[in-house]
C-alpha cells in the first residue's frame, strides 16, 4: 500500500506523548504501560480519543514496549500477542471516524554488540509483534525511538514483512551537535541503512526538541526522496523532585512546525512532553498551511 492511498493531505498531523497521558490517568511510573492495554482499555482507549479530538490523522497504540524482550522484564511475555492485538483494537476503537492508526514498535532492550541476543532472535521477537499488530487491525507500523541502526533494520525488515507501510525511526541525543544516537549512527548512516532494509518513510522522534529535529529533518530530506516523519519532545526537560518537567508551550511548540515542514517533515507529531493539547495547536498551524 503507498502512502497516497492513506492520506489525502500533504502534511499528516499525528499524535503525542502516550506515557504521560497514561500517567495522567492513574499509571504508577514504575508500572509496564503496555499491560494497561489488559487492565485498564478504557484509559488507553480515551488517550487516543483526546489525541484524535486535537485533530490527529494517525494515531499510535500503546504497544511502544510490547516486544517478548520487553515484557519478560514484567513478566508477561506469555501476553505479547494478547498485548499487541488490544492495543490495536483499543485505538481502531478510537479512529472509528477515519483517522488511522499505526502500530507502535520500540527497542528490546538488548545490546547485539554485547551478545545479549542474536540477530535472528531479535527478527522473531519483532516478526512476532508486528504480526500481531497486523492482525489488530493496523494501518501501518511506526519502528521508534531506535539508537542501534543493527536492531532498527532488524525490525524494519520484520514489520516490512508483515505487509504494512512501515516508517523506522532513530533517536538522536548524542555528539555535539546532538546528531548521533546513542550508538553513534548519523541521519545519513539511517537513511542508507533503513532504506535498504525497506522503509517506507524514515523519521527522527525522542530525543530532542524541535530545534535540533529540524536540522535533523532538512539532513534526512537530502538524504532521501522517502516521506520523513518527525516527533520532538516538547524541549529537552528539566528535573524537578525526581521527575522530568518539559518547559516549551504548546504554542511555543506549534510555532516550529511551519520550519520543520519547510525542512522536509511530512509526518508531524510530538514525543515526551508533548499532550493532545500540543497537538491541537500543530492541527491549527497545519490547517492554515493548508488553507492559507
Amino acid at each position: 500500500m503507498e502512502w497516497n492511498d492513506l492520506f489525502e493531505t500533504a502534511v499528516v498531523v499525528t499524535d503525542g506523548a502516550w506515557g504521560t497521558q497514561l500517567q495522567s490517568m492513574g499509571l504508577p511510573p514504575v508500572e509496564c504501560p503496555d499491560a494497561y492495554n489488559l487492565t485498564h482499555p478504557d484509559a488507553v482507549r480515551a488517550v487516543a480519543e483526546r489525541y484524535i479530538a486535537a485533530g490527529s490523522q494517525i494515531v499510535l497504540t500503546n504497544t511502544f514496549g510490547a516486544s517478548r524482550k520487553m515484557l519478560q522484564r514484567h513478566h508477561l511475555s506469555d501476553h505479547t500477542v494478547e498485548i499487541n492485538r488490544i492495543g490495536a483494537d483499543l485505538s481502531r476503537e478510537a479512529a472509528a471516524s477515519g483517522c488511522k492508526v499505526f502500530g507502535s514498535i520500540g527497542p528490546t532492550g538488548v545490546l547485539l554488540m554485547m551478545g545479549e541476543a542474536s540477530e535472528e532472535e531479535l527478527a522473531d521477537v519483532f516478526a512476532e509483534q508486528a504480526a500481531a499488530l497486523v492482525e489488530g487491525g493496523v494501518d501501518g507500523l511506526v519502528i521508534e525511538t531506535m539508537s542501534d541502526l543493527q536492531e532498527a533494520c532488524i525490525a524494519t525488515r520484520a514489520a516490512v514483512a508483515a505487509g504494512v507501510p512501515v516508517v523506522a525511526c532513530m533517536c538522536y541525543d548524542k555528539g555535539e551537535n546532538l546528531d548521533r544516537t546513542m550508538m553513534g549512527v548519523t541521519p545519513e548512516q539511517a537513511v542508507k541503512g533503513l532504506t535498504d532494509a525497506g522503509a517506507h518513510a524514515i523519521g527522527a522522534n525522542c530525543g530532542q526538541g524541535l530545534d535540533g529535529y529540524i536540522k535533523i529533518c532538512r539532513r534526512l530530506a537530502a538524504a532521501t526522496d522517502l516521506p520523513i516523519w518527525i516527533k520532538a519532545n516538547a524541549g529537552l526537560p528539566e528535573y524537578e523532585d525526581g521527575r522530568s518537567v518539559y518547559r516549551t508551550t504548546p504554542t511555543e511548540f506549534a510555532g516550529k512546525i511551519p520550519l520543520l515542514i519547510e525542512a522536509g517533515a511530512t509526518f508531524v507529531g510530538g514525543c515526551c512532553g508533548t499532550t493532545p493539547e500540543f497537538i491541537s495547536k500543530v492541527s491549527e498551524v497545519v490547517r492554515g498551511l493548508s488553507n492559507p
